[in-house]
């Protein structure tokens, strides 16, 4: 087997893929670290490479579970049967690092002196080297290379009378975005950054007890009715009386969740900022199907599998034009981005999607999908539509174009490798205009090719103030 820490992780993927998904939950009948396992299984969509679990038992010691893997390979049903905790909180995790660090699975521990604490973060801490040579110059020794370490390391160095208000001080003196669950000795919070930035919901399960989760479909998965969206700045203690709330930071001016989370990352099933996914996905491609008014009708709309479904469904419903999965994807193939040229990463594209020739033979077809990140998978699927006797191929995105990276929890490829830049290397700064819009159609050999305009994004989604920073250039931190 090749030695994972020197396995360089190739980020080629197509999609923005999301760091991270939390739980913590307080369960009195002692099976937290059960439902965690359950809960972690039904975030597994929010990260693949590693998974874990912290609890803490009735004499106040702390157990870890970590490692790399999908959840049923590191925290198998029969590993977590026999485990006996009323509070645990656990972690999926999708690394961004070219070079990953064989520590860095989470949950993490650090003694401090407010207890052993135990940590799990969604999201993306800004400005950490600074924080880091700090730290190591007051004689901090750091385990992993990630920037949720450097949170720990805060919280211990704190001079403050109780861990809460050293968690309050460590938070104020970071940037970025995150969603936490924290043990420390017998106790359980959830923490969401001022801005929002990354979700975290609060839900109760009827037998009593609560948790905290990042999607309403993991509470869905481990029994707990949905209670309420945890506040930016919010402080949540999960406890036997009931869940204590403090605003322990001061909410951002501008409260910006990542519209992402309901583009794509989000399960369908999850209701995320006060929506419905599903719903959220299906208005876009109904604004979709608005904007194309203008042009007669295709023969077909097909999804590109599984992100365009919701959309594509969206799409076909507005226009009348019917729709059908003609697009197949293998489950079976791996994942293409972590092949090691580009060549061989196509290659796997064409092995993973295949065209049902008698649906799309002579017609002219619309292709949708959520967005579009690098392009290689919408230049595949045009070839192989292409192949398999389609007259046209129009590709409908969505989302607005994605033109700017993002620091703040997603990894989406840098500006270099964003589709809009690949289309025209010599811009020196992404244009949304006609000619951009061409080059881009050009690159991936569509017929036609449109985008959701940003107006009809922000009429599709219920919370008015979201981040769209990679694709406006602005960002709220």
């Amino acid at each position: 087997m090749i030695d994972p820490v020197k396995l360089p992780v190739l980020r080629a993927a197509d999609k923005p893929q999301e760091h991270c998904g939390v739980i913590a939950v307080f369960d009195p009948q002692g099976l937290a670290a059960q439902l965690v396992q359950r809960g972690l299984s039904a975030l597994q969509h929010r990260g693949q490479e590693a998974a874990g679990l912290s609890l803490v038992h009735s004499d106040h010691t702390h157990q870890s579970l970590r490692g790399r893997g999908l959840v049923s390979q590191v925290l198998p049903v029969e590993k977590v049967a026999n485990l006996s905790a009323q509070r645990a909180i656990g972690h999926v995790r999708y690394s961004t690092v070219a070079v990953d660090h064989p520590d860095n699975v989470q949950p993490i521990s650090l003694a401090t002196p407010y207890g052993s604490v135990a940590l799990a973060h969604n999201g993306n801490l800004l400005q950490v080297p600074p924080l880091r040579a700090q730290l190591i110059a007051q004689g901090c020794t750091f385990a992993t290379t990630m920037d949720s370490e450097v949170l720990l390391h805060l919280i211990a160095q704190r001079a403050e009378p109780d861990f809460v208000s050293a968690l309050a001080q460590a938070a104020r003196s970071v940037r970025g975005a995150y969603s936490l669950s924290l043990l420390c000795d017998d106790k359980i919070y959830g923490l969401r950054d001022p801005i929002g930035l990354r979700p975290l919901v609060l839900g109760a399960f009827p037998t009593g007890g609560f948790a905290i989760a990042s999607e309403t479909c993991a509470l869905t998965a481990m029994g707990a009715r949905y209670i309420d969206e945890v506040l930016p700045g919010e402080l949540v203690e999960l406890r036997a009386d009931g869940v204590h709330r403090t605003q322990l930071l001061t909410p951002s001016v501008t409260v910006a969740p990542c519209v992402f989370e309901l583009i794509y990352f989000s399960r369908p099933d999850s209701v995320v900022f006060g929506q419905s996914a599903q719903q959220a996905r299906l208005a876009m491609g109904q604004a979709l199907a608005q904007q194309d008014e203008d042009l007669p009708p295709a023969d077909l709309v097909i999804p590109v599998p599984d992100s365009g479904i919701a959309a594509a469904i969206g799409y076909a419903r507005h226009s009348g034009i019917p729709f059908e999965l003609a697009l197949v994807r293998s489950h079976f193939v791996g994942r293409s981005f972590i092949l090691p040229n580009q060549a061989e990463r196509l290659s796997a594209l064409e092995r993973k999607l295949s065209v049902i020739e008698a649906s799309v033979t002579k017609k002219r077809v619309v292709v949708v999908d959520d967005s579009l990140v690098r392009g290689n998978t919408a230049r595949t699927i045009v070839k192989l539509l292409r192949e398999g006797g389609a007259k046209e191929v129009w590709l409908r995105v969505a989302s607005p174009p994605i033109a700017w990276p993002c620091d703040l929890g997603i990894d989406m490829a840098t500006q270099e490798e964003l589709l809009y830049r690949r289309a025209d290397p010599d811009q020196a700064q992404p244009q949304h205009d006609d000619a951009a819009l061409e080059r881009v159609r050009r690159f991936i050999d569509a017929d036609s090719l449109r985008y959701l305009s940003l107006a009809g994004l922000r009429r599709s989604v219920s919370h008015k103030s979201l981040c769209f920073g990679c694709m406006t250039g602005s960002y709220p931190t």
